[in-house]
């Protein structure tokens, strides 16, 4: 990286996170937890994916006939435990459902693919790994068998590479953050040609007329396009993702005017970007409005768009009105759904945005 000159922001942010060698998701089996960089819904314990389990069996009762087959594809698994959680609920709850399920996972890294096979090799009947959305991408096998397809994400767009832009008052237009680096460390620099964001959803002309000079945001086309590309797996079903992030015009607030991007290490927000390469995360908010028009470009219909807390408190109303279609709900699951669910906690950062197909 130092010997490749300067670089934009998003491709520094790529190789930092996923170079094979020294990438941090690729180095980092154990980021996540108590003894890890950050905490997630699934390391509060298995209720998340217990609780997805059952509405994405309750999607495949109403929604799917009866002979229908259907599939649950997850992008991102890091480490398998939430599809371990997910399918240990369906086996012990629905085993119809469970006997008739394919489970794929969407991981390019072959190194996490032995983390999550070693994960879930109990299920491995039930598993497919691919690398990419585009190996899965067959609409018209999945119409003609009838088959109902979930397809879902947790905390996997925020760590997709961004591009980082500032404001110049002066010049009224968009420039492009790089990285350089110089006298033995990585520095912020501006890259030279005006960043073109024509096709981005973006800020009005009267608020860009006064948006004081150096605002910086980011922008992550990889993000929509993933979805727009997801989107074709959906021909009958939904389409879920989980993650922190605004819609576009929260971008814009006067308290972000620094943007989104952060770097978490042991817990703690880390000051410098650009330090520590290949040991700390690197993340930025997800723009929930670019993905819902790349889904709604596609032909799905935004189903909702609302917070970790209302979603989660939706689902455990169901099961608290009939607690037979659940299994026991213990003191443990009342502690876990309220770290999941309490705004302080997970309840207000995360949102879920959920689009839908029907044939």
């Amino acid at each position: 990286m130092k010997r490749a000159g300067v670089l934009p922001f998003a491709r520094f942010m790529e190789l930092a996170l996923y170079c094979p060698e020294h990438g941090f998701y690729e180095k980092e089996k154990d980021s996540v937890g108590r003894h890890g960089d950050f905490y997630t819904s699934v390391s509060v314990g298995p209720l998340f994916g217990q609780l997805l389990a059952f509405q994405f069996a309750e999607w495949k009762k109403e929604l799917a006939v009866e002979d229908c087959r259907w599939r649950i594809v997850e992008a991102g698994a890091h480490d398998g435990k939430l599809a371990a959680d997910l399918l240990t609920w369906l086996r012990q709850q629905r085993p119809a459902l469970f006997a008739s399920v394919e489970y794929c996972v969407i991981e390019p890294s072959a190194r996490r693919r032995q983390w999550q096979a070693g994960t879930l090799l109990e299920f491995e009947e039930k598993l497919r790994w691919v690398a990419s959305v585009s190996h899965l991408s067959n609409p018209q096998s999945a119409i003609a068998n009838r088959q109902f397809t979930v397809v879902f994400s947790n905390e996997l767009l925020d760590a997709f590479p961004v591009h980082r832009l500032g404001w110049d008052a002066k010049q009224q237009g968009w420039f492009e953050w790089g990285v350089a680096w110089g006298r033995d460390q990585f520095c912020w620099t501006r890259l030279p040609d005006p960043f073109d964001v024509s096709r981005f959803t973006f800020y009005a002309p009267e608020l860009l007329a006064v948006l004081p000079d150096g605002f910086t945001t980011e922008i992550c086309p990889a993000a929509a396009d993933w979805w727009r590309a997801a989107a074709g797996l959906v021909q009958h079903g939904k389409l879920l993702t989980v993650d922190y992030g605004f819609t576009a015009e929260e971008f814009s607030h006067p308290e972000r005017r620094e943007g989104t991007l952060r770097a978490y290490h042991r817990h703690r927000v880390s000051p410098d970007l650009l330090a520590h390469v290949g040991e700390q995360d690197l993340t930025a908010h997800v723009n929930f409005s670019e993905l819902q028009s790349a889904g709604e470009a596609a032909g799905l219909k935004t189903e909702a768009f609302v917070t970790q807390a209302k979603f989660l408190t939706q689902i455990a109303g169901k099961i608290w009105q009939a607690p037979q279609t659940f299994g026991e709900w213990t003191a443990v699951h009342t502690r876990q759904f309220q770290t999941l669910t309490h705004p302080e906690h997970l309840g207000r950062p995360f949102k879920f945005l959920l689009q839908t197909r029907t044939p």
